[in-house]
């Protein structure tokens, strides 16, 4: 499925599948997770993608044969292909093991073609091994979803104990089940009246769930906002103790209305989350099987990719899309 000009619905082409160069592996897809990203780059609202482009950055698949030099991959081993697909090496993030903030990188399904298709060609030193204790489609969430929500966590800070989620779709019923099962309290916030999500959140682990136009029953050691709305900033910065933080972890966010700054003061933070660094993949994918992390999937034919995406946009999913390829 190819987005060939921006704003315009996916189109289903036929493609040579490539071959691998140097250092690259192709893989046969079996399942590709629909993050919200992906509506972001359909929808215009990154800059510069590169068209046309074929998205999807939540990839599972099977490697069919190996380009020169790729050690630790074998034909027929199932693999993870993530979001970041290429960093220099020699930039000053990359020098300082800043990988995410690379000066030159290459995004999956953004910047190099993705995984909403039957093959993908990816860079292997930015392919991992999976967990064997769930399903091709299970697993595809958690190359994104869990990956930027994982990093999130981590940035609110390990001193963080009651911890609210400002949106809970897929990054969120995810990280809901990992914090829950670390011990840390997880506050939910929905849409106003969202009571299917919040009994979702519920379920997932959460203590409490309710609008994000609610204050939690305790002040928040952190926040972390995963839908892209900035309004959802202020309404955070009300819920968190003093030294708190708010944690925005999309990639993108609308604009972010005025506050008064009574909101920040008491060294209250604001931070964001840009990308994921290789290091945040193994460790995430290692502790997934460990806390029992159950992603709620939607499984989708690839050639209804386009229905997946308007499911997204207008909110009718709980849990993740994923795309099967026919």
């Amino acid at each position: 499925m190819v987005l060939e000009s921006l704003r315009t619905p996916l189109a289903m082409r036929e493609r040579k599948t490539p071959p691998p160069a140097q250092g690259e592996i192709l893989l046969e897809i079996a399942a590709c997770g629909v993050c919200r990203t992906d509506l972001h780059v359909v929808d215009g609202e990154l800059p510069h993608p590169k068209l046309p482009i074929i998205p999807g950055h939540e990839i599972v698949g099977r490697v069919a044969s190996l380009g020169a030099d790729v050690t630790g991959f074998a034909v027929g081993e199932r693999v993870g292909v993530p979001w970041l697909g290429f960093t220099c090496g020699i930039c000053p993030y990359c020098r300082a093991g800043r990988e995410n903030l690379c000066d030159h990188p290459l995004f999956t399904g953004y910047t190099r073609d993705g995984g909403y298709a039957s093959h993908v060609v990816a860079d292997a030193r930015y392919c991992f091994a999976l967990p064997h204790s769930m399903d091709d489609g299970e697993l595809a969430p958690l190359l994104c979803a869990g990956l930027i929500g994982w990093r999130s966590y981590r940035m609110a800070g390990e001193d963080a104990h009651a911890i609210g989620l400002y949106g809970f779709g897929a990054a969120a019923h995810i990280l809901c089940q990992a914090a829950s099962w670390q011990g840390r309290r997880v506050y939910a916030f929905t849409r106003a009246g969202d009571t299917a999500a919040q009994n979702f959140a519920k379920s997932l682990g959460a203590v409490w769930a309710g609008g994000s136009d609610e204050l939690p029953p305790e002040p928040l050691d952190a926040a972390i906002i995963f839908a892209p709305v900035g309004a959802l900033v202020p309404a955070a910065l009300r819920a968190v103790r003093k030294g708190g933080r708010v944690v925005c972890g999309g990639i993108h966010m609308s604009d972010i209305p005025r506050f008064p700054y009574s909101l920040l003061w008491e060294e209250r933070q604001i931070i964001s989350v840009a990308n994921l660094t290789r290091a945040d993949a193994t460790e995430f994918l290692a502790l997934a099987p460990r806390a029992d992390i159950k992603t709620h999937v939607v499984r989708y034919p690839l050639d209804q990719a386009n229905h997946a995406l308007a499911d997204l946009r207008e909110g009718r999913l709980q849990g993740a899309a994923v795309l099967i390829p026919n």
